[in-house]
């Protein structure tokens, strides 16, 4: 499956569904984002089960507030509705599938009951 664009009228529809989805938020004028665009389309070919979505930060800036992004690329993964992941900087491929199998492997009860112990 190829990348989806995210914008603020599909956002929250995309990110709140069941599952697994990666957003890369991004800027045309980005040199780094430029260089992990292939690395995020190759991962996305790979993983035909997650959504992999991109943000453009400059047509999107409502959604980069939203989430205070200040550095691109930024990389944040959702697991079933919960952010589990966020961190600026373009992951090298071996990083990239690294982290996908990590919140592949989490335990989302248990994500969920450190959510709620945490918001108490």
């Amino acid at each position: 499956m190829a990348t989806v664009e995210l914008t603020t009228a599909n956002f929250d529809e995309v990110t709140e569904q069941s599952g697994i989805v990666l957003v890369d938020f991004w800027a045309d004028w980005c040199g780094p984002c430029k260089r992990f665009a292939p690395v995020y389309e190759r991962s996305s070919e790979k993983h035909p089960e997650i959504v992999f979505g991109k943000v453009d930060t400059e047509a999107q800036q409502e959604i980069a507030a939203k989430f205070d992004i200040r550095s691109i690329p930024t990389i944040m993964a959702v697991r079933d509705g919960v952010i589990v992941f966020a961190q600026p900087g373009a992951l090298p491929e071996s990083a990239l599938e690294s982290l996908i199998e990590q919140v592949e492997g989490l335990d989302m009860d248990d994500v969920r009951k450190q959510l709620a112990s945490h918001q108490h």
